[in-house]
């Protein structure tokens, strides 16, 4: 902050601080060892444990009126977590479970890492890290004696260098230019939660004291749900932000990585979704109002995209089985209407019978040249050629002086030429009858 003050040209994008357990005010937090305690059940008020602690914070208290505001840590004050530890501890569980876990009060350990050998993914861990292509991927010099470890003594010693203040002296000013989330699981003892909520009781910021929107009017602790479950609480005000995991260690993201990804998204303003992550149910008091942006409300992100997409693609495939069922409609109907026709047309021939109908008369007209049409000659039909139609008149004419009836036949069934109107009569009569 200093240095954008200094270089706005070049300012840093600070934009925010998101910090979890952490230990910011000592004169705050000490003291809230043994409250914490009482309220896990780690040490039963009015036991002769309880009371040794008592007398210990007295002397953290005083050591701290004595300069001890002004460092980081303080040699009387860090006794009582010790001591927690040891007079907590219990052989008869087991070496695995002789101790309380310092970052997980529902898990033991075995006296004195008491935690120190949490979470249980260190056994793997561990040796990855000081693998030599690892170190090598990791750009780290590789003649180091020492490899990887959690908790490096060099690093806690210089930490807790006389001359380092702490951090609650900076974030009232820090509040004043960016926005602050503090949070905490809930069974955590080394950094709990009583401890910062006492801090940011104590602490004035903003205009103002604690979570007080106005004198005498505190924020709400508002209920945080996580898909239909309890997740913890939210509390906000004047650009500080505290959240409480239920059910959770000092390790928050190790226990609910999806539930640390929401809250880091709705501290950064991030549509989840449109990253391709996969929105979910959280709520704040029941509501998701005003907070659409951090669970994939944005109607411009990548799921609400997608799932236009298929939208679009399942409409799509619905107007192809309408236009299959239309097309199937019209062929069905072309098919009827074809066999209708069909059977009409058939009823029209079966209607009639054509000239020379029987065994003999298609003997007759098959000598005579006419073609046969599934056995039976149609004169009507025009089923012959019309050059037929040429050898049929000398025929008949030929044969006029033939016996009476072989003429009269002959006449009868003749298609004469257009001067035998007599002829045609009788071929017209005979048809109009039949």
């Amino acid at each position: 902050m200093d240095h954008n003050k200094n270089n706005s040209q070049q300012a840093w994008n600070l934009a925010g601080l998101l910090i979890g357990n952490g230990w910011i005010s000592p004169v705050d937090q000490y003291p809230a060892y043994l409250q914490y305690a009482y309220k896990s059940g780690l040490v039963e008020v009015g036991s002769d444990t309880g009371r040794k602690l008592e007398s210990q914070l007295v002397f953290c208290k005083d050591a701290l009126e004595r300069g001890g505001k002004d460092r980081v840590d303080t040699g009387e004050c860090e006794g009582i977590l010790q001591s927690i530890l040891r007079l907590t501890n219990d052989p008869s569980k087991g070496k695995d479970q002789s101790c309380v876990n310092m970052y997980d009060v529902r898990l033991g350990d075995n006296y004195p890492s008491c935690g120190m050998n949490w979470p249980p993914d260190l056994e793997n861990v561990t040796p990855y890290l000081r693998r030599l292509d690892v170190v090598s991927a990791l750009h780290i010099n590789p003649d180091k004696i020492t490899g990887w470890v959690e908790c490096n003594g060099a690093v806690g010693s210089a930490f807790r260098a006389q001359h380092s203040r702490p951090s609650i002296e900076l974030l009232p000013g820090i509040l004043e230019s960016v926005p602050i989330t503090l949070f905490s699981g809930d069974q955590d003892l080394i950094c709990n939660h009583v401890g910062t909520e006492e801090l940011i009781h104590n602490m004035a910021w903003n205009g103002g004291h604690g979570f007080e929107l106005s004198p005498g009017t505190w924020a709400p602790k508002q209920a945080w749900t996580f898909e239909d479950e309890p997740a913890g609480i939210y509390q906000q005000a004047r650009n500080l932000t505290y959240v409480v995991f239920y059910n959770s260690s000092h390790m928050v993201p190790f226990d609910y990585p999806r539930r640390t990804r929401d809250m880091l998204d709705r501290f950064m303003g991030v549509d989840i979704a449109s990253i391709g992550g996969r929105p979910t149910d959280s709520r704040i008091d029941g509501n998701k109002a005003g907070l659409e942006t951090s669970v994939g409300g944005h109607p411009n992100s990548t799921v609400a995209e997608a799932e236009e997409a298929d939208k679009l693609q399942q409409a799509t495939w619905r107007a192809y089985y309408r236009a299959g069922e239309v097309a199937l409609v019209v062929v069905a109907i072309a098919a009827a209407a074809w066999g209708y026709f069909v059977w009409k047309d058939r009823q029209r021939r079966a209607g009639y019978g054509g000239l020379g109908h029987g065994a003999g008369m298609g003997g007759m007209l098959d000598s005579m040249g006419f073609r046969m049409k599934g056995g039976r000659p149609d004169l009507e039909a025009a089923d012959f050629d019309e050059a037929e139609l040429d050898k049929l008149e000398p025929q008949r004419r030929n044969g006029a002086g033939a016996a009476g009836t072989a003429s009269r036949k002959e006449t009868r069934y003749d298609v004469g030429s257009d001067e035998d109107s007599d002829e045609e009569g009788d071929i017209s009569s005979a048809a109009g009858g039949r």
